[in-house]
């Protein structure tokens, strides 16, 4: 595992050290091919800025300008400060986000973020409706169409959509409220109970995201589906975006949060890399 590992991240740490300067898109999807590297690079990671959006409990993201300009020395200097909760944005769960004595966010292995990948895509479905469950069904289909099972090791990422939405909360989220009474009015598809089950008990993943807030529905008041996937040390990706330019298989995920030590979650830098 380390050796394919080792594959698909040299290609990567070749292309950042070698193009110094990078050349970038409006719409941030690829980049250009470069010596050490094949395929298409595709970013995955919502922005972060004030339009970010968060579980409706946590702080949200505030950038304080610190310096922007020319200094009485006579050269220019940029920085700033910034604050968020681990939970917002394209970020990761970790497995002690929902089952005690797990891993943390510092403790997850490489090789649950770094590796193959697949697709499944259940946007007809859940587009029209907010309150979609994923189903062992729908895993089962995406099986039968590519004549194979879910392989031992991957990264699965699952499709419903609605990071078109992005950053409109009432269409993302189901509500523009905040607060603990918030929490009921969310709606927006996720992963069925059962099929996080099934996944855990039939299918070796290594790591799981989506294109939504949580790999729970929005009504849901349990997370069921979190409780069974991170007690099994199966971290989850939240709020990822351009799922649809990635095909449903034949593709490598590099997902590389903030190393918070002790931390239940972080923000997420992930790109999909094309084979």
């Amino acid at each position: 595992m380390k050796s394919a590992v080792l594959k698909i991240l040299v290609p990567f740490l070749f292309l950042v050290a070698c193009n110094n300067n990078p050349s970038t898109s409006n719409d941030g999807l690829e980049s250009k091919k470069d010596k050490g590297l094949e395929g298409k690079i595709i970013d995955l990671t919502h922005v972060f800025s004030e339009e970010t959006i968060y579980w409706v409990t946590a702080k949200e993201f505030e950038l304080e300008v610190v310096s922007k300009g020319e200094t009485d020395q006579g050269f220019y200097y940029s920085a700033n400060n910034f604050a968020t909760a681990e939970h917002g944005g394209t970020h990761i769960d970790a497995p002690i986000h929902f089952a005690n004595n797990k891993q943390t966010v510092d403790e997850i292995p490489l090789e649950n973020l770094i590796g193959n990948a697949i697709k499944i895509d259940v946007s007809e479905n859940a587009i029209k409706n907010p309150d979609y469950l994923i189903s062992i069904e729908d895993l089962k289909k995406w099986e039968k169409e590519q004549n194979m099972e879910i392989p031992q090791g991957a990264i699965v990422l699952l499709e419903t959509g609605f990071s078109k939405f992005y950053p409109d909360k009432m269409k993302y989220l189901g509500t523009n409220e905040r607060g603990e009474e918030a929490i009921k009015k969310l709606h927006f598809p996720g992963l069925a109970p059962e099929a996080a089950n099934w996944l855990v008990e039939n299918r070796n993943i290594h790591a799981i995201g989506l294109d939504t807030p949580s790999i729970d529905y929005g009504q849901s008041q349990t997370f069921e589906s979190h409780i069974i996937l991170l007690s099994k040390n199966i971290p989850a990706f939240e709020n990822l975006t351009n799922l649809d330019k990635l095909p449903s298989k034949d593709f490598q995920i590099i997902a590389l949060p903030m190393k918070i030590k002790g931390g239940s979650g972080a923000p997420l830098r992930i790109v999909a890399i094309l084979n």
